[in-house]
Parts: structure tokens; C-alpha cells; sequence
């Protein structure tokens, strides 16, 4: 990881000249970019696919497919970078998820004269083709974007058609289980939607978002199965732990041993391997039913 010191202060008479200044380059000076970092393992794994990977210089931590994606300079994690370590790469083009930041960082990449892309973000079909739009058209290789957003529909109406057996299998998604405090995925997020488009039920029900569950509400939620990204270090909850939870262990899903980690970019990311993921996830429930 690129790691940098004091960060310059900028003024922001000089902020707000250099923002008029980017709300006035057209789109096409924009598409014209040839060094471009990227932030957001979604926005690169586009631009992978689009075939344009040449074009980047630096991107984020969240950005680790394909692998590829690992031989470029790491700038940091998406909500935590630095403007020095971008500006170090000597970017044209920034394309960022919606949430990229801190707000300071974005300012002085403003300042320093250095278009931001915003591709917006969402957790459906429709949202995945706009992403793939929104970055094809920021690169300025429009017909690519349309023929590979066509490609991904396909492949999602084919992971679809597949989806079977899943039936009423509850899946409880975790975040995280830091000081055994459950984080789940309530209604409205990426993994509520992939667990659904898998074929599966949320077993969190009765809040928007990732949130903690009560010890309560975990276990009268009957989960049947616990689904965790696959990872490693402080975030990692072993069988043994869920076993050994309060709550987690006296579940379904945690007496029966059924738990599953898949890839977390995969999984939530609702990029160009989505398709992938609900055939993966929905073929995972229906062995775990068995």
C-alpha cells in the first residue's frame, strides 16, 4: 500500500475555481483519459472487462479481481484514501463508487484539476447494466459498454433459469462478529438481493441495511444457513465460533454445521460476475438442503 505524510492545504478560493473548472470539461476531454485510477473492486472489474485495463495506473484495496487487478499500485481502502497517494500516480481520470472518500480527499483531487466519476451504484439487473454503461461511456468506448452489459444480461437470465430447489431455505447473512456483537444484512442491501435473486429467504428481517442483531432476533430468526464473505485475519468467524456463539449456535444453521463463505466482491459487488455468484450461491443452498 502506498503510504504518504502531511497532506497539503488548499484554499478553498482555489477549491472552488478548480470544481467550476471540472463542471465545465465535457465529456469527451473526460473519455480522454489514460492513466486512471479506479476505486471500487465493481468499477475495476468493468474495466477489466471492457478490455481497457491498460489504461489504469492505481487502484483501491477493494479492487482484487481479476488477479490482475493486484500488480497495480494500491492507493488505499475507498472510504479512507489518501490525495497524495492517488495524486502520486499522476492520474487523468479518478472513476469511484458512491462513497468514495473522505470528502477532503476528493477536494484536493478536485483542486488538482482531476475529474472524478462518479458510476453509480445499486443491487439489481438494471443497476448492473448501468454501471457498465456509466464506465464504458466514461472511457469513451461506448459500444463495448452496450455489447458487454448485453452479455451480462444474458448470463443473469442463464443463472436465473437454473435457480431451483432453493425453496424456502432462510440464509443469514454476517458481516462481521467483533466482540461476538453479530453484524447482519437487513432488507435493502446487496446481500438481502443476492440471496433473494439465489432463490433463498433473508433470515434478518425488520430492518433496512447492515446492522447488529439482537441475541434474540438471531435466534428466532431460523436461519438454516449462514452465508459470511470469505476472508481471513480479525474478520474471520470459524465453525467453531459460530458453534460456540450464544446466539449463531443455537440457530438451525449453526447446529447443523451449515455455513458458507463465498467470495466477498462476487457475492455483493453486483458487477459482471453476478450471474456467477447466483448460480454459485443458489447451488450452495440447494446441497445444503440435502
Amino acid at each position: 500500500m502506498i503510504r504518504f505524510g502531511m497532506r497539503p492545504r488548499v484554499s478553498a478560493t482555489i477549491a472552488a475555481g478548480a470544481i467550476a473548472l471540472l463542471l465545465g470539461t465535457s465529456v469527451q476531454a473526460q473519455a480522454n483519459g489514460q492513466r486512471i485510477v479506479s476505486v471500487g473492486g465493481a468499477v475495476t472489474e468493468i474495466v477489466f472487462a471492457l478490455g481497457e485495463e491498460d489504461r489504469l495506473v492505481a487502484r483501491d484495496i477493494t479492487s482484487n479481481h481479476p488477479s490482475a487487478a493486484l500488480a497495480l499500485p494500491d492507493v488505499g481502502y475507498i472510504r479512507r484514501l489518501s490525495a497524495e497517494g492517488v495524486l502520486s500516480v499522476n492520474p487523468d481520470m479518478i472513476l469511484a463508487e458512491p462513497g468514495a472518500g473522505p470528502i477532503e480527499t476528493l477536494e484536493l483531487l478536485r483542486a488538482a484539476a482531476v475529474p472524478i466519476i462518479e458510476i453509480p451504484e445499486g443491487f439489481s439487473r438494471e443497476a448492473i447494466r448501468g454501471r457498465i454503461l456509466g464506465v464504458a461511456d466514461a472511457l469513451g468506448v461506448s459500444p463495448k459498454g452496450q455489447a458487454l452489459a448485453n452479455a451480462v444480461d444474458r448470463d443473469i437470465d442463464a443463472a436465473l433459469a437454473q435457480v431451483t430447489g432453493a425453496g424456502e431455505r432462510k440464509v443469514l447473512f454476517v458481516l462481521s462478529a467483533a466482540g461476538g456483537r453479530v453484524m447482519a444484512a437487513g432488507a435493502n442491501t446487496s446481500a438481502d438481493a443476492i440471496i433473494t435473486l439465489a432463490g433463498g429467504q433473508n433470515a434478518a428481517v425488520g430492518f433496512d441495511g447492515f446492522k447488529p442483531m439482537t441475541e434474540e432476533a438471531i435466534v428466532t430468526s431460523g436461519a438454516d444457513v449462514i452465508l459470511m464473505m470469505d476472508r481471513s485475519g480479525d474478520h474471520e468467524l470459524s465453525n467453531a465460533d459460530i458453534r460456540a456463539h450464544p446466539a449463531l449456535g443455537q440457530t438451525p444453521a449453526g447446529r447443523a454445521g451449515q455455513v458458507l463463505r463465498m467470495d466477498g466482491m462476487m457475492l455483493l459487488g453486483f458487477s459482471v460476475r453476478t450471474a456467477e455468484a447466483i448460480t454459485a450461491l443458489s447451488a450452495a443452498l440447494v446441497e445444503d438442503a440435502q
